[in-house]
């Protein structure tokens, strides 16, 4: 038992993702010797040897066809495919306890092209090993994790229970997790902030606002969905009373520091909703309360024209009454018709004018 297995050399760590982690699988372990153990595979069987001999061991597995192939995986590390298929098999099932080995469900969110998409994280655990099979085109979940990881397993004191071994592994999987929904909430802001922007901006076109408000809304529905399935997962781990989890009540209050940072996270999150609505709001005042200054302006223009429409209708009254047959006009009179016309033109015209311009002044006085 105590004989170290022949263990392949690690690859090298590149800087890049693609050179850090080319494979699919990755498996990080403390031996009972006390040496720890991490490679990069592209099947299981290289590290089956050590799985079968490690105190605590996590295995990582990408795949870009996660539904096909997440069953197959757990089948290969030797979960049970009752306990993966429950997993998979309804949406709604987070929490999956078996006494001899458990699934948990986490959601890893990510944002492409302004939308927010949600993807599953599938947690395993049975005696020794933690599995975590997630999509391949999830943003780099556990690349830092991975460099980590065999730095990790030695920090973790052998003595302890093999439940207290798996529940701290399985915190910080949770919590690196966590900590890269948590980074997209920035993106968000930066997303609720462009749309204020184009609400500021008068030129907007108004039919492209409503679907872009409606877009940034339900980014954010969707990610508190998201962090309100983890409170779920959390809280079932706390208090589900599982046998491979630890009973400590140490360890117990780290996880409820896990659910406190969600929750936070769901704060700020309903904050800045609230944040884009009050912004509505105000755009809606502004909106208002430009209609009914055009409104306004629209109502002068008509008394104006009316004003100057009256002015004008002196002459013409004039001119009708004069073209009946009754006064029977020459062209001998055509002179002092057209000075008649043209004098109460005048008139009409200035004091229309002076009449103005004493509503122009007294306007000014009350401004």
């Amino acid at each position: 038992m105590n004989d170290t297995p022949n263990i392949p050399v690690p690859s090298k760590i590149g800087n890049s993702d693609q050179e850090a982690f080319p494979e699919h699988w990755f498996c990080a372990a403390i031996l009972p010797t006390g040496v720890t153990y991490k490679e990069d595979a592209e099947s299981p069987e290289s590290f089956r040897d050590v799985l079968a001999q490690a105190f605590t061991a996590w295995v990582d597995y990408r795949t870009e066809a996660f539904e096909k192939d997440a069953p197959l995986a757990a089948l290969k590390i030797g979960f049970s495919e009752a306990l993966i298929s429950s997993l998979m098999g309804n949406s709604r099932l987070t929490y999956q306890d078996f006494d001899t080995e458990m699934g948990i469900k986490l959601p890893t969110i990510q944002i492409r092209a302004g939308e927010v998409e949600v993807h599953p994280l599938v947690v395993l655990l049975r005696k020794n090993v933690v599995l975590s099979i997630h999509p391949t085109y999830v943003d780099r979940r556990f690349v830092r994790f991975r460099r980590y990881a065999d730095i990790f397993m030695r920090k973790i004191p052998v003595e302890l229970p093999p439940e207290d071994r798996l529940t701290l592994l399985l915190m910080r999987i949770i919590d690196e997790t966590n900590e890269r929904n948590f980074e997209h909430l920035r993106e968000i802001e930066e997303l609720g902030d462009r749309v204020n922007e184009d609400m500021l901006n008068p030129e907007t076109p108004r039919e492209t606002l409503g679907p872009k408000i409606y877009e940034m809304k339900h980014a954010l529905v969707t990610y508190m969905n998201a962090l309100w399935q983890t409170v779920d997962v959390l809280h079932a781990l706390r208090y589900g009373d599982a046998e491979l989890l630890t009973d400590n009540q140490k360890l117990l209050l780290r996880m409820g520091v896990l659910e406190e940072e969600v929750n936070r996270q769901i704060a700020l999150s309903e904050h800045m909703s609230e944040v884009l609505a009050s912004g509505l709001e105000v755009l809606q005042t502004i909106y208002n309360n430009q209609l009914q200054s055009f409104n306004n302006r629209l109502a002068l223009i008509m008394t104006y024209l009316t004003i100057l429409g009256t002015a004008v209708l002196v002459p013409n009254t004039i001119a009708t009454i004069f073209g009946s047959s009754a006064f029977n006009l020459q062209p001998d009179d055509r002179g002092w018709y057209i000075a008649m016309l043209v004098g109460s033109t005048a008139v009409a015209t200035g004091l229309t004018f002076l009449w103005l311009r004493r509503h122009w002044a007294s306007r000014r006085q009350r401004r």
